[in-house]
């Protein structure tokens, strides 16, 4: 699915990857852990291609694809999606029509019939209905006056329109209550096929107590510095960071 090879990103000409490596197959739920600062979120927004980051060097092969050859919209449009910690609003544009449009573009790509508006509606009520997700979100302008909570549902809507094959979430679970991350979890949950991966990071263990990962990886300094299962996070629940660096330096 996803092979990275001594990546190294600046932003603002500062090195926030420091030659990473990472390597996630079909299927796998893969979890960045770390300090504030490490560069899980500049890794995640390097692979959307936000414009923040600018690659220095290395390679990012996604579905034997070179990834740096390919635009953001033919990223998304290739089954990559990433869940902001604050999705952008943008009043003026409709939440449906947002959705619509986004969904009939990656049809459009993968030369597969446009759903008029009749057909996307019929849609959206089935997915919704599938997870109790309230359908006024579509009624809004995007992101427009929500609160923390509609703007992390408006992303699970994309997700469940979108299907992409390489889900990634930035602290999705942040801010929310148990309810919350339990549909957070059962959407993910629903979309994990073996064909589907997830990339999320995440500073708590409620939310992979819900989504079993496959493995746990610890970032500092802009590297993985250590790689474990569920196992590791509840290591580091216990420890904290610091522990495990210090385990990580003397190794």
């Amino acid at each position: 699915m996803l092979n990275i090879k001594n990546l190294k990103v600046n932003i603002d000409d500062k090195e926030i990857l420091k030659g990473l490596d990472l390597e996630i197959k079909k299927g796998e739920v893969h979890v960045l852990m770390g300090q504030n600062g490490a560069g899980k979120s500049t890794l995640v927004k390097t692979l959307s291609d936000h414009y923040d980051c600018k690659v220095t060097q290395g390679e990012l092969q996604y579905k034997d694809k070179n990834l740096l050859d390919l635009s953001v919209s033919d990223r998304a449009n290739e089954g990559i999606f990433m869940s902001f910690q604050n999705p952008v609003e943008i009043p003026g544009v409709n939440n449906s029509y947002f959705l619509k449009t986004a969904l009939n573009e990656k049809r459009k790509y993968n030369s597969e019939k446009e759903l008029d508006a009749i057909e996307f509606l019929k849609l959206t009520k089935e997915e919704l209905g599938k997870f109790g997700i309230d359908k006024k979100l579509l009624q809004r302008d995007l992101n427009d006056g929500f609160s923390g909570g509609e703007k992390k549902r408006n992303e699970l809507i994309q997700l469940l329109l979108l299907k992409p094959d390489l889900i990634l979430l930035d602290e999705i679970d942040s801010g929310l209550d148990v309810d919350a991350i339990k549909t957070v979890a059962n959407v993910i949950n629903n979309l994990l096929d073996g064909n589907r991966s997830v990339l999320m990071i995440t500073h708590y263990d409620k939310l992979m107590s819900y989504i079993k990962p496959d493995f746990v990886h610890i970032m500092q300094d802009g590297k993985i510095v250590k790689t474990g299962d569920y196992n590791l996070a509840l290591e580091i629940d216990s420890k904290g960071y610091e522990g495990i660096g210090n385990e990580t330096n003397k190794s």
